[in-house]
Parts: C-alpha cells; structure tokens; sequence
C-alpha cells in the first residue's frame, strides 16, 4: 500500500489541486491549519487555515472516493489555495481527523467552527520542493563535512 500523501499543483494564476491517498478506514476530515508549530506533534496545530475569514461550509461536489484497493483518493480543486502570496499553502499544517466534517449541518457547537471533524489523526507540513531539494543538499553538505576529518572546525 503507498504511504500517505498530498500533492499541491497549482493551475497557472487559476486554483490549485490537492490529490493524495489515504488507508481506507472510515471517512476523515482534510483540513489545513496555521500557524505551524510541531512542538507536541500534531496536538499542537494552529486554528483552522481560514484567510478570508468565512465561515465553515462545505463543498459543492463529491472530493473523495475509495477506489478497489480500500484507498481514499482525494481531489479538490481549491480557488483559494494557492502556492504564493498571503493566502499560500506553503510551510502550513495539514491536519487529517477521525471523523468525517459534518459540513456545518451537525448541530454540535463545533459544527461552524471546525465541522466537528473529530480528534487529529495524522498531520504533515507542506513544504516547497524546491525549497526541500535545497535543505536536502544542505543536509548531505554538512554531513560530509561533519564525516570528512579535513572538516573546517567554524561548521
């Protein structure tokens, strides 16, 4: 089974498309959140990423189906996730939750706010890949100093 993931590819100056997969078990809520802190894992995830400020409402068509392999495919095409500017994606929490969002029409006090989306379940921070590739380099740069004896001692 392929490990969890979500990709970010924008369209030009139009909106971007988030695709990924999920072990199927059960429906879960797909949120983004900000700002990012990761000191006690995903406990510790900002409020709901919300830029313009609306308010929780749910999407007008279907975002996800389970294909034969028992994995949740998802694909959303967001006019205000973007991948630069103020509203960018870019360095923010993605948070997936144990229950699915209630789209606002669950009647509990956390219907608006969150969708009564359930306790966090897995979470990851979008990075650029450029921004990865770098810090990758970067990474295997100092490791070959750090490993090599004619290492300079101000690393």
């Amino acid at each position: 089974m392929e490990a969890p993931a979500f990709h970010f590819t924008p369209e030009g100056d139009g909106p971007t498309t988030v695709t990924g997969n999920l072990p199927d078990r059960g429906l879960f809520g797909f949120l983004g959140r900000a700002p990012v802190d990761t000191s006690n894992g995903f406990m510790s995830t900002g409020p709901h990423f919300n830029p313009v400020g609306k308010e929780h409402d749910a999407p007008g068509d279907e975002n996800c189906y389970a294909d034969y392999l028992g994995t949740d495919t998802i694909n959303i095409v967001g006019e205000l996730i973007t991948l630069t500017g103020p509203h960018s994606v870019i360095g923010r929490e993605v948070v997936v939750h144990a229950d699915p969002d209630d789209l606002e029409r669950g009647g509990h006090e956390l219907s608006e706010s969150t969708g009564n989306a359930g306790g966090r379940v897995a979470w990851g921070t979008t990075i650029d890949q450029g921004i990865a590739c770098g810090l990758m380099l970067l990474a295997l740069v100092l490791t070959y100093f750090i490993h090599t004896s004619d290492a300079p001692s101000n690393i």
